[in-house]
């Protein structure tokens, strides 16, 4: 992944936040919508691209453009940064490859530790019950 070119990929657009707020939200556009296209996107290789598609395909739309929103400040240039940063942290998490699992078998010791309780146990058990008459 390129960060430079993906940040000059992405578009910007500024819009009127919703909700209550007077008049300063009445005049100002202060929510940022950022949006990347991945199909048309040069900062990713294919494989980076498949894995990108398979793991935000819930958040792409038909497009397949990837939309993150900010309207936290009152600062068009702070919910910018934010934006980004929101951006970058998505895809980063998605091209993130899971390790490989390692079977292991357990420990000899907790292996006996876990018989030895499990004796315990029934021995208590079997000393409450009422003894038999023969």
């Amino acid at each position: 992944m390129n960060k430079d070119l993906l940040l000059q990929e992405l578009k910007f657009r500024a819009v009127r936040s919703g909700g209550a707020g007077g008049q300063h939200v009445n005049k100002v556009s202060t929510k940022v919508e950022l949006s990347l296209n991945l199909g048309s996107s040069r900062a990713f290789n294919e494989s980076e691209k498949e894995r990108l598609y398979k793991k935000l395909n819930k958040r792409l739309t038909s497009e397949n453009k990837l939309l993150v929103q900010c309207d936290e400040s009152r600062s068009q240039h702070k919910n910018r940064e934010i934006a980004e940063d929101r951006m970058l942290k998505l895809i980063e998490e998605a091209l993130k490859v899971p390790k490989k699992r390692k079977k292991t078998s357990p420990s000899k010791a907790s292996v006996e530790k876990r018989l030895k309780t499990k004796r315990v146990v029934a021995m208590k058990k079997t000393s409450r019950q009422k003894p038999e008459d023969n």
